[in-house]
């Protein structure tokens, strides 16, 4: 995969469909490449995320924030921003954090 478009000096990495055991260790690749710049993830296509690729994009966020880079999650699918929740991750989408799913 590669970034879709760099504006303003953040970088928009799209997500693919899938987020399965497979596509772990292709997104870690991806995305320590992008480390040093601000990077915004684009889950608007996330159909279905796994518990290792959703380890994957934490760590991201975690060594985006200790280089004092901006790191977000942009347009987030329902299945998505789902997937995030029922995995105990709702920090990623400050939007969901306090919010039930219905």
């Amino acid at each position: 995969m590669i970034p879709d478009c760099t504006a303003g000096g953040a970088t928009t990495f799209a997500l693919p469909p899938v987020l399965d055991l497979n596509a772990a260790s292709p997104l870690r690749d991806d995305l320590l490449a992008l480390r040093g710049h601000p990077l915004t993830l684009d889950a608007s296509a996330v159909d279905r995320i796994g518990a290792l690729c959703l380890q994957v994009i934490l760590a991201a966020r975690a060594s985006w924030e200790a280089d004092g880079q901006p790191f977000a999650v942009a347009e987030p699918s329902s299945k998505f921003a789902e997937c995030v929740s029922l995995l105990g991750a709702s920090s990623l989408l400050p939007s969901l954090e306090g919010a039930a799913l219905a």
